[in-house]
């Protein structure tokens, strides 16, 4: 049930057709803010629960590269505390920050933590890569890298043979569009 009222959401709401220039300078005959469908009030908890499904018992923190991980991690945290399962949110700054604190990690994130590591949109994962990286060198863990839509089919092998598993909640093909990096639908 939250599964399809997401997916239905995310067509009514998040995509757009047209010509568009995606992050890596290609341009797609479609685009996704998910984060219109994310943060919504009338679908942000089914999108949470979806997270959760997949978030392994192990896990204790959830984050990623800000600004795409935020609201996605930051939910999910929210809605898992309601349910009596504790997620430490934080965010991975692009970079490291010299002031204060410094570092690249804002929000709570501990040595030790084993980490879901959150992500929007992706087509080619490098964002989800590069919070990875910057979680393990904090000390903690990835256990799992999500993202609520892979448009680009090439991520999980691209996480696999950096040693992470990913999983998306929804793929191109879900929203009726192939892969922009012409992977098959699994």
């Amino acid at each position: 049930m939250s599964y399809e009222r997401v997916r239905q959401h995310l067509l009514e709401h998040s995509v757009r057709r047209g010509t568009f220039t995606l992050k890596s300078g290609r341009t797609s005959s479609w685009f996704i803010d998910s984060k219109q469908t994310i943060l919504a009030p009338e679908v942000m908890v089914d999108v949470a629960d979806l997270v959760l499904e997949r978030t392994p018992q192990e896990a204790t923190a959830i984050g990623g590269l800000t600004m795409g991980a935020d609201g996605l991690s930051f939910v999910t945290a929210a809605v898992a505390a309601t349910r009596g399962r504790s997620l430490r949110a934080f965010s991975v700054r692009k970079e490291t920050k010299d002031h204060g604190a410094g570092g690249r990690i804002a929000g709570v994130l501990q040595p030790g933590d084993r980490v879901v590591v959150t992500e929007d949109t992706v087509t080619r994962g490098t964002s989800l890569l590069e919070a990875a990286h910057a979680i393990r060198e904090a000390g903690a863990e990835p256990v799992l890298l999500v993202a609520l839509v892979d448009r680009g089919g090439t991520v999980g092998a691209m996480a696999a043979a950096e040693g992470f598993a990913f999983r998306a909640v929804f793929e191109a093909p879900d929203l009726g569009f192939p892969f922009e990096g012409g992977a098959e639908p699994r």
